[in-house]
């Protein structure tokens, strides 16, 4: 344990260092809320966890997804979510990003409806990260953040009309190994969930507004059951009235796209909405169908939102949420504002005006943003197709969308220019991750952890399944190895051995090419990743 770390008690333990200011957060009490969290449903998450394996055993041999029949009553039951708060009323366009104090600044004061910020995908998971996040959240909901940026000489200051925030913790598959509760580490979702909660919740009601929460990465109804009880715990405990906590689910999994209508139900007093997070569901539907030669997806750039198992998707949680009283939230357009090339930057934008002018029609409530410079794109658009807050009330009845549809893959190219994009997006991105930035600017799209796992599971599967190219290339180990290899070579040319070094490129293709060739797939890039390198 380095020696600027601390021992709270021989119960919980900080192994992380403790720089200026995180003894606020990191207060006896908060742990003790953190702690308290951990004992109760550690359990519980932890099976829920070995469920997933057991549901992936499955489906390599051969079991195909399906709507649990154990809940048609409650498919077929007349029930309402709780209302929703005043302030979560109209979401035509949330910003996401990380929790950089900068970013998060920005964030408010952009114009968008809502803040999502991002302790999760959009974030790489440092302790410094992690705590100075904590930090802004504080700072953000006290009206007090600001910063004076020394290279730039400019002052950020939170503006009159901030949007909303909303917090997005970790999943429950990932841990918070600087933490210890009785020498076991703590989810990661829970610290994240528990820190802001606690310093933050009763604030936050003060102002008229609530602890709002995005819910990341859930598989199975039980998972979201969890989270509720968590909630209702987390409120008796600290006074705060049952039902203040709302959420929106991420169904950001091909499992939890079977389960929405139950995930609703199961978060009914705290719900809020759910939404397509799209390039996760990617990620999902092909570690689900990992062995299954019939459901090997074409290049990246070809799974559009307008491929049928995609339209699938939306039109089913469209159809759930407003049928139950609930928001839909349309998913993210990756592309952002391109400089120095007018007309490169309106087709960028061109193509973020399509797919909001799609959601919208299609009855999205909202949509995201990657970036403050899309935030009119996507207003003018939901301006105009939805004049009212939202069009919850617009019921798709007329729509059934059957398990086939949400499985059968797409058709598509099959390029070893595809090959090589995951490839060049998978190392550019954990090379960035790796130096603490969670959220990167590649080829004039956004990439965030679930683009870098598209890259990183369709190497696998098309190695697998020994996928035949549109060039007549069949996918093995070698063809894989020499695109790592020619890619590291560009690299250096263009970097230099000395900004190839400091930018961490050579480790970041390490670990990718270890995982892309290992003999199974792993579930998550960053779980290793995590452990080999931020966890002392």
């Amino acid at each position: 344990m380095a020696a600027d770390s601390a021992v709270t008690s021989d119960q919980i333990q900080v192994t992380g260092t403790l720089a200026p200011g995180y003894g606020e957060i990191l207060s006896e009490p908060a742990l003790a809320f953190v702690a308290d969290l951990h004992r109760r449903f550690e359990g519980r998450r932890r099976e829920l966890i070995a469920a997933r394996a057991e549901l992936q055993t499955r489906l390599d041999a051969g079991e195909t997804l399906d709507f649990p029949p154990e809940t048609a009553d409650v498919r077929a039951g007349n029930w309402k979510i709780a209302p929703v708060p005043a302030d979560l009323q109209d979401r035509r366009v949330e910003i996401t990003g990380p929790v950089d104090r900068k970013m998060v600044i920005n964030a408010f004061n952009c114009g968008a409806k809502m803040f999502m910020a991002c302790f999760e995908d959009a974030s790489s998971p440092t302790w410094a990260n992690l705590i100075d996040g904590q930090i802004n959240m504080r700072d953000a909901v006290a009206g007090t953040i600001a910063l004076d940026d020394p290279k730039s000489g400019k002052h950020y200051e939170i503006g009159a009309d901030p949007a909303v925030l909303i917090v997005r913790p970790r999943g429950w598959h990932l841990l918070e190994k600087h933490l210890l509760v009785d020498g076991a580490p703590v989810a990661g979702a829970l610290f994240d969930f528990a820190l802001f909660f606690f310093h933050n919740a009763k604030a936050l009601l003060d102002k008229g507004s609530g602890p709002y929460f995005y819910l990341p990465k859930l598989e199975h109804y039980l998972e979201a059951r969890l989270w509720n009880d968590v909630f209702v715990h987390a409120q008796a405990v600290l006074g705060i009235p049952e039902g203040s906590i709302k959420t929106t689910v991420l169904i950001e999994t091909l499992p939890s796209c079977f389960h929405a209508e139950e995930i609703i139900y199961e978060l009914r007093d705290h719900m809020a909405g759910l939404n397509c997070g799209r390039w996760d569901y990617i990620f999902s539907y092909i570690k689900k169908n990992r062995t299954n030669p019939d459901a090997v997806l074409p290049d990246r750039a070809a799974v559009t939102m307008t491929v049928p198992f995609m339209r699938a998707y939306c039109l089913h949680v469209i159809k759930v949420c407003h049928r139950r009283g609930a928001h839909a939230m349309g998913g993210m357009a990756a592309q952002i504002p391109i400089k120095g090339d007018e007309a490169a930057n309106e087709e960028a934008f061109a193509k973020v005006r399509a797919d909001k002018e799609r959601e919208a029609t299609d009855g999205h409530d909202g949509t995201w943003v990657a970036h403050p410079g899309l935030v009119p794109v996507a207003m003018e658009v939901f301006d105009r197709v939805m004049p009212e807050a939202n069009q919850v009330a617009r019921q798709l009845g007329d729509i059934s969308v059957s398990a086939g549809e949400l499985l059968k893959a797409c058709d598509g190219p099959k390029t070893l220019a595809g090959l090589k994009m995951n490839v060049n997006v998978g190392i550019g991105y954990l090379a960035a991750w790796l130096r603490g930035q969670g959220a990167v600017p590649l080829h004039n799209l956004m990439e965030d952890a679930a683009t870098a796992e598209i890259c990183r599971s369709q190497l696998w599967q098309w190695r697998h399944t020994a996928t035949k190219l549109d060039g007549g290339e069949t996918v093995d180990s070698d063809l894989i190895e020499q695109a790592f290899e020619n890619e590291l070579g560009s690299l250096k040319q263009q970097l230099g051995e000395q900004g190839f070094a400091a930018g961490k490129y050579a480790e970041a293709a390490e670990l990718m090419k270890e995982m892309v060739l290992a003999d199974k797939l792993a579930e998550f890039l960053t779980i290793p990743a995590y452990d080999k390198y931020f966890v002392d």
